[in-house]
């Protein structure tokens, strides 16, 4: 199972579209599933909170992606092989996407992964499209299926 939690909620028809057809796409090949947890707007206390409300989905033999600017970058054939790593292992993928202000410290060193797509800046509810987008093209790329570029 792939797990994405994400802080926040898509509020934009088109994102939540593009969201839709991804996931009906990936489960094609792998079950997949998108937790919401709640935004918090004080900057002070939303990391704390945030940080609760993520650890809450949590199991201990969960395989955990933090999504973190600062984490490793790769491309997407070699995410494609991680991935499929993973699940050689572990029945349970766990990528998790923080709210505009990151993730807490906790959150990145239970960790088994940080990965960066970027070192640019993504609204959070585009980077989930990308996300789901960069899963499906693992899957892809795992089945010698034809896919654009």
């Amino acid at each position: 199972m792939i797990t994405i939690i994400a802080v926040g909620k898509i509020k934009e028809k088109y994102y939540n579209d593009a969201t839709s057809e991804y996931l009906k796409r990936i489960s094609k090949f792998h079950k997949i599933n998108i937790i919401e947890v709640d935004k918090e707007k004080d900057e002070n206390t939303s990391l704390v909170k945030e940080k609760e409300y993520i650890l809450k989905h949590i199991k201990p033999k969960d395989y955990v992606i933090a999504l973190d600017i600062e984490g490793k970058e790769m491309n997407s054939k070699t995410l494609a092989f991680k991935i499929n790593e993973i699940f050689n292992h572990n029945s349970n993928l766990v990528f998790i996407i923080g709210g505009s202000y990151g993730l807490h410290e906790d959150i990145k060193q239970i960790a088994n992964y940080r990965l960066s797509f970027s070192k640019l800046t993504f609204p959070h509810q585009l980077f989930r499209v990308i996300l789901l987008e960069q899963i499906y093209r693992s899957f892809k790329i795992l089945n010698n299926e034809t896919y654009h570029k």
